[in-house]
């Protein structure tokens, strides 16, 4: 932990998982918005593959093989599984000395109390990753669609996704791409780049999760069940 160690802390962009790279670019200090476990693990594989420190506060589906398999480095990974009430508390500590903090929220969150964690973001030079609702994101990433594969009539073990993620900030119009979410090696990698989507979050767009453009049926325990299932056939 760069801040902790005393060294310098880069004050802007932070490494990328390679199949995000050059789709979404978050910020150090930002806030930025997921709809799935998945690319939450992959928005953190960047940074805890540089030698970060990150933190996942309130996830208790994902463990710590889901997160090895995303890229996450275990040895510098800080889980709280179930902060009940404390839960607000418990990620503004670790914004204080981690990188990065995922964090599903148990309840709503005003605008307030984010606006005054954003402000804690930028002194504290970490970034939210938020798996769910949340007001003031600064950028935004989707499962847009996705398809498993591997599992043939009545058989076989579930292999890979081919899934298409979209990207949306309040300064870029929307990017699409279609990924491995995991491909066969078990990691994400870039399938191909598709066409652009709509224009930039624009004013409420901007600030609030929930109008930032298509969003699937809630994929939550189906995705959860098919990660579980992949690690059982490995």
């Amino acid at each position: 932990m760069a801040r902790l160690e005393g060294r310098p802390v880069d004050t802007a962009s932070i490494p990328v998982h390679p199949a995000l790279a050059g789709l979404l670019t978050p910020r150090v200090g930002g806030v930025y918005g997921v709809d799935a476990a998945s690319l939450a693990l992959t928005l953190a594989s960047g940074p805890s593959a540089a030698g970060a420190w990150c933190g996942v506060v309130e996830c208790p589906d994902l463990g710590l093989t889901a997160a090895r398999e995303a890229g996450i480095d275990t040895d510098r990974l800080v889980v709280v599984p179930d902060a009940a009430e404390l839960w607000w508390e418990v990620v503004a500590a670790l914004v204080d000395s981690l990188a990065l903090v995922v964090v599903r929220p148990p309840a709503r969150v005003s605008v307030r109390d984010a606006a005054r964690l954003a402000a804690r973001l930028r002194t504290r030079q970490c970034v939210l990753v938020v798996w769910g609702e949340w007001p003031r994101c600064d950028g935004r990433l989707s499962l847009v669609s996705s398809q498993w594969s591997g599992v043939g009539h009545g058989h076989g073990h579930l292999r890979s996704r081919r899934a298409v993620i979209e990207a949306r900030t309040a300064v870029a119009a929307s990017r699409r791409r279609e990924v491995w979410l995991p491909g066969d090696t078990g990691h994400a990698d870039p399938v191909r780049e598709l066409a652009h989507g709509g224009g930039a979050l624009r004013g409420s767009q901007a600030r609030t999760s929930g109008t930032t453009g298509p969003q699937p049926a809630d994929e939550t325990e189906s995705e959860v069940a098919s990660l579980q299932l992949l690690r059982g056939a490995s």
